[in-house]
């Protein structure tokens, strides 16, 4: 049984339709393809899979079950991979600095990809942290029809009778060092927190930007649940390759589905369940590449408003897996149309709307991971934006979990995160500190760090309510306590952080959405006249050419100036 596609308006006739395409046939017939194959739609398969951390390590599996999909339906499959960098590795050194700028690389090689052959449809699997925002980045950009998969969250440790992440890990190295954790202890921790593939399991990025993915109508409904060892997954990933077909026969396109009120969702499910901080970068980014503008501001005035519905780590006691067990973000979206927090009729990769793909599910009593929003565990969401005289472009914290929200202390000022780490690690802070690691932002570091490791320290010696921390830099979203980022400007472009000096008094309101520092505009004036540039030792090569570019975080860390800038669109060349 065969399907008549007709061509002439899809971007593969130009590698397969013709006699002047002959030689590009010859490279298919080369790689086993039949004649009835080159005439279907060419369906890009892109997936991180490597072997650099469980994240990525079962995508290769998945990807042969939406190839399997493809070719169910008519299409015909084109696997290949593309880069990550993976936080929980990079995280802590100098590697870190290549994180967000791979979300760039990922993005732009997926692109260049699809261009260069000719793709007429893709489906991206992802899973580590910047592979997510960066997989449905790029499906923008093309705007050929597309669907997303996440790869699948990991299964939690046991550890003491407890479940642990790795954020428990990256905490015990705080308890290490404050004599509260024997080697012994430390050892059978580490051996045992990470115990199969997938990506980190609480409401951390990867978490978040899966959740987003379905927010967005980019993912199938319930796609983004189960952890990456159920087999389940692979049910999924046949499925997401026969939607794909059927996006192509519709004539769905990525921006068609991703407008602003389905950015405005995605946002609210981000707030609703104390998402990663980082989806006030990457929502502005996906935002981007579909032409529109949507800031941080814009980000957090929706979070702010969002009821905190979901008890999830870190700010709460629950991990992606406890979701998928009372029926995983589709739970968590019902509740929100249920109180009229959402736009239903925002249009999904399935065909159908939000609210159509939602209407038969029922919300479960029997558990407490999910609330209800007429039981929300807060009336306003888990992350919060801030504004004052230190941050005139805003910053962004989390506070689900936080029981005090407004914090007064004296600034303790770093220049890059090892000094930082290294003074946390040695005790030399006191409790009243505000610790300002600065020029880490994305010009600065250049590569907007996440600052983990010293923050979880700080949690491991039992100081997180102590201190507080302020960086122009990123927080992983496992992080947890007073912890303020994308503080912006920049110190690198002159920015107030970069002018603050030991002792300052520095006031954090997330109540009122403040932070300020106490001192008067004619010693910030002076200040900023004495100031000047910092040089970075990157001066060739990838991270070099993204400080270049790239914008500041507010706006997303751009680098390009998106879809409002083009003269074509890939998908109709």
């Amino acid at each position: 049984m065969t399907k008549i596609w007709d061509k002439s308006r899809l971007p593969s006739r130009h590698v397969s339709v013709g006699p002047d395409r002959a030689p590009h046939r010859s490279y298919y017939y080369a790689m086993g393809l039949t004649e009835e194959e080159i005439a279907q739609p060419f369906v890009g398969v892109a997936t991180c899979w490597n072997e650099a951390a469980p994240c990525n390590i079962a995508l290769s599996r998945q990807a042969q079950s939406v190839k399997k999909g493809v070719k169910e339906a008519f299409g015909t499959p084109r696997e290949f991979t593309t880069i990550t960098v993976t936080d929980g590795i990079a995280m802590g050194h100098q590697g870190m600095k290549s994180s967000l700028v791979s979300r760039e690389v990922i993005a732009d090689s997926v692109e260049l990809t699809v261009r260069g052959h000719g793709y007429d449809a893709l489906v991206g699997v992802a899973g580590c942290d910047k592979s997510l925002p960066g997989m449905m980045m790029a499906m923008l950009r093309l705007n050929v029809p597309s669907v997303f998969m996440y790869g699948g969250s990991i299964l939690p440790g046991r550890f003491q009778d407890r479940d642990v992440t790795v954020v428990d890990v990256f905490e015990a190295v705080g308890q290490h060092a404050a004599g509260k954790m024997s080697d012994e202890d430390l050892f059978k921790l580490e051996c045992v927190a990470c115990p199969s593939a997938g990506a980190c399991g609480g409401q951390f990025t990867a978490n978040t930007m899966a959740m987003v993915s379905e927010g967005l109508g980019l993912a199938l409904p319930g796609s983004a649940g189960a952890p990456a060892p159920y087999e389940e997954r692979d049910a999924w990933a046949v499925e997401s390759g026969r939607a794909v077909m059927n996006l192509i026969e519709k004539n769905i396109r990525p921006r068609d589905i991703v407008t602003l009120k389905a950015l405005q969702n995605a946002a609210m499910l981000v707030g609703a369940t104390g998402g990663s901080t980082n989806a006030a970068l990457h929502l502005p980014a996906i935002a981007n590449e579909a032409g529109i503008v949507f800031t941080m501001e814009d980000v957090m005035t929706i979070m702010r408003s969002a009821p905190y519905i979901a008890d999830l780590k870190p700010g709460g006691k629950y991990v992606a897996l406890d979701v998928h067990r009372v029926g995983g973000i589709p739970i968590i979206i019902k509740a929100l149309l249920d109180a009229g927090l959402l736009h239903g009729d925002c249009l999904t990769v399935t065909g159908k709307t939000l609210a159509e793909n939602h209407a038969d599910v029922v919300f479960p009593l029997d558990q407490d991971v999910i609330y209800p929003v007429s039981k929300a565990l807060a009336p306003t969401g888990g992350v919060v934006g801030l504004k004052g005289n230190l941050a005139p472009d805003g910053a962004v914290v989390k506070v689900a979990g936080m029981k005090v929200q407004r914090f007064e202390g004296t600034a303790l000022c770093f220049d890059c995160e090892e000094d930082a780490f290294k003074a946390v690690a040695e005790r030399a802070y006191k409790p009243g500190d505000v610790i300002v690691i600065r020029y880490e932002g994305p010009k600065g570091g250049p590569g907007m760090r996440e600052m983990l490791s010293t923050t979880s320290a700080i949690y491991g010696q039992g100081m997180g309510a102590e201190v507080a921390l302020i960086t122009d830099g990123r927080f992983s979203g496992a992080t947890r306590g007073f912890c303020v980022g994308h503080v912006g400007p920049e110190a690198a472009v002159g920015g107030p952080i970069g002018l603050l000096k030991n002792g300052d008094k520095i006031v954090i309101d997330a109540e009122k959405g403040s932070i300020d520092v106490l001192i008067s505009d004619e010693e910030m004036a002076a200040r900023r006249a004495a100031w000047t540039p910092r040089k970075t030792d990157y001066n060739a090569g990838a991270i070099w050419r993204y400080a270049q570019n790239v914008g500041p975080a507010h706006l997303g860390a751009l680098t390009h100036p998106g879809a409002a800038a083009e003269t074509h669109c890939y998908a109709d060349i």
